[in-house]
């Protein structure tokens, strides 16, 4: 049996996650965020709203808000202000350091391909002591397969159906946690290969994955 799953066993796999409700709950921090630019620029933001659709790049969301002369603006000043009011408050998703340790553990890699300004997104990986290998933003979607491409991964862990795409553009396997704004109907929809429940499954998933066996949802 030893002999059997050295053979069918993977190569030590590059690993890449998603970063706003996958890795952080970064609500409580863009909440405040959100609060600040509207009492700074003097235009109602629902902030309860907003982090309810997180995922897609800023200006989709500062679209609900500001004319569109305004957008790319506001979008600085929010990611000016952001590091003063969403990095303390911003909290580690259940399982997040396990994950990323569980990559790095087998001799993998584990990127993290955010959508969200790069700068920002190394502050909170830095505050909440993650430590993965590379750190690629700004990428949103299909894009994020070129980072998941440039790096060889071969899973991709996501919360939003925007992260599966960016999966199977990437040729991928899309690993999906129904922790952010889409349900596991929606992720299976999108074409989630495996969906688990959060990530206190993926260590176990990951460690099945790596020798070999068929993957599977854990759910």
């Amino acid at each position: 049996m030893a002999l059997m799953a050295s053979l069918t066993a993977r190569p030590a796999p590059t690993v890449g996650f998603d970063l706003d409700m996958t890795l952080i709950d970064s609500r409580p921090g863009i909440h405040a965020a959100y609060l600040a630019l509207s009492a700074e620029t003097g235009v109602p933001i629902d902030a309860d709203l907003a982090v309810t659709r997180l995922g897609p790049p800023l200006e989709l969301e500062l679209a609900h808000w500001f004319p569109e002369d305004r957008i790319a603006e506001m979008g600085d000043r929010y990611r000016e202000i952001y590091p003063t009011f969403a990095i303390v408050p911003t909290l580690a998703m259940p399982g997040a350091r396990e994950a990323i340790a569980a990559v790095q553990t087998l001799g993998g890699r584990a990127i993290v391909v955010t959508a969200k300004h790069t700068p920002n997104a190394e502050l909170h990986l830095a505050h909440l002591g993650m430590e993965p290998d590379v750190i690629v933003g700004k990428l949103w979607a299909e894009a994020k397969a070129v980072a998941l491409r440039e790096h060889g991964a071969t899973v991709y862990v996501g919360d939003h159906t925007g992260d599966v795409r960016g999966a199977r553009t990437a040729r991928a396997l899309s690993v999906a946690v129904p922790t952010g704004p889409c349900d596991e109907e929606e992720l299976r929809t999108a074409g989630a290969d495996v969906i688990l429940r959060d990530l206190t499954q993926f260590p176990a998933w990951l460690e099945r994955y790596a020798a070999g066996e068929a993957v599977a949802d854990a759910l």
